[in-house]
């Protein structure tokens, strides 16, 4: 249970200050539990990353997941789902509830503009740090630019999964150009002893059934949702959530569709723009949502909501990184995984111009508060906690 607990606190107060989105997320856990903590390394960290970006679901809230499973296991990624969620869930539901009226407020604009410069230093940093991890070799480093450079041009989910396929295989294919069949057959021999030697990891049953109830919810609940209104209400949400790949702003017109005419566009809006305002996941828009979809209970409307939408990629996350640590232990795999992990920097590279620089850095000030704060990051090592509170305070100051 003290792990688990641990879990939660970190979570908790990530999800505090995690402006930026997807991208920015990455960056906090990184910094946070791949620097800081130690709670894992880099390589097992870019394979939850590159994981995630093959599931529907939000994608960091899965890393998340899955490195609380890590560290306190199915209660520990509970934990983290609930720290890191929480912050955003009650703002969202407030403002649902008490109909948004202070959101104008020009300390809530000028913190919100802060927040968005540290998103900037902080997706730097895990683009640099990722980049010197990954990236050791020419081939390695061109896929990381080509990434970049492909994403920056036809940006979009599509274009990122294609491109992680792509890699993967070049990486099965460079691995088989230069690697001698005997040494091949040496190697394979060497994975073979460790994954027999390490039995204990293989998936449990609790894991496989987690990927089936993933199924019989995604294919049952629309055939019960008629029976009771929170159910109808938990399917939508939950259907919704098994179809977003990219998670982040590629929710939205999932999400618009789903509501339908049951919520006035400019009501929609409202939400869509309040979610971008909290920190946290962008899926807890489902929490504005189910508040206002169902009025006369708006805490249970958006608890309902917020568990059907986020449901389904934990679930395969839980069921599905087991079976993704074995396969990235085969020599194959292996390679395929440090083709996918550049990729994953590449992803981030272009992640970090939009839509965190794009929308962050407006001005000259603004880009020379995002020098000054990688230097106390990077230089002076300040806590990222301190650095947090100076963007706090020089955005309502100065914004």
């Amino acid at each position: 249970m003290k792990p688990a607990i641990e879990v939660f606190w970190r979570f908790l107060l990530l999800g505090c200050v995690s402006f930026g989105g997807p991208a920015a997320h990455i960056g906090y856990f990184r910094t946070t539990f791949v620097e800081k903590l130690k709670w894992l390394d880099d390589d097992a960290y870019a394979r939850l990353v590159a994981l995630s970006q093959f599931l529907p679901g939000p994608g960091s809230s899965q890393v998340g997941f899955a490195i609380g499973v890590n560290r306190a296991g199915w209660l520990g990624g509970l934990a983290a789902f609930i720290g890191f969620t929480l912050p955003s869930f009650v703002l969202l539901t407030l403002l649902a509830t008490l109909t948004l009226q202070h959101t104008d407020s020009d300390l809530l604009t000028g913190a919100i503009h802060g927040l968005k410069l540290l998103a900037v230093v902080v997706v730097a940093d895990a683009c640099l740090g990722m980049y010197r991890n990954f990236c050791k070799n020419q081939w390695t480093m061109a896929i990381a630019v080509l990434t970049a450079v492909v994403l920056l041009m036809l940006p979009g989910i599509g274009s990122q999964i294609v491109l992680l396929i792509a890699t993967a295989g070049f990486g099965i294919w460079q691995r088989q150009r230069l690697m001698p069949e005997s040494s091949a057959k040496a190697e394979q021999s060497v994975a073979s002893s460790h994954t027999q030697a390490g039995q204990s990891n293989q998936p449990g049953v609790l894991k496989s059934r987690a990927l089936w109830l993933f199924f019989a919810l995604l294919l049952g609940l629309p055939l019960f949702a008629s029976i009771a209104e929170s159910l109808d209400l938990f399917s939508r949400f939950y259907q919704a959530g098994s179809l977003v790949f990219g998670g982040g702003h590629v929710v939205l017109p999932l999400l618009q569709e789903l509501v339908g005419e049951s919520m006035a566009p400019d009501r929609f809006l409202t939400g869509y723009a309040a979610a971008q305002a909290v920190p946290g996941p962008m899926f807890t828009l489902a929490s504005f949502l189910g508040a206002d979809l169902w009025a006369e209970s708006p805490v249970a409307g958006a608890f309902i909501a917020t568990l059907g939408v986020f449901a389904p990629g934990l679930l395969l996350m839980y069921a599905l990184q087991p079976h993704w640590e074995q396969l990235a232990a085969k020599p194959k795999m292996a390679a395929a995984v440090a083709a996918i992990n550049a990729a994953v920097v590449g992803l981030l590279l272009s992640a970090l111009y939009t839509p965190v620089f794009s929308s962050g850095v407006l001005s000259g000030v603004d880009m020379a508060l995002v020098l000054l704060g990688f230097w106390a990051l990077k230089q002076l090592k300040l806590s990222l906690l301190w650095i947090v509170a100076a963007y706090l305070m020089v955005g309502m100051i100065f914004f």
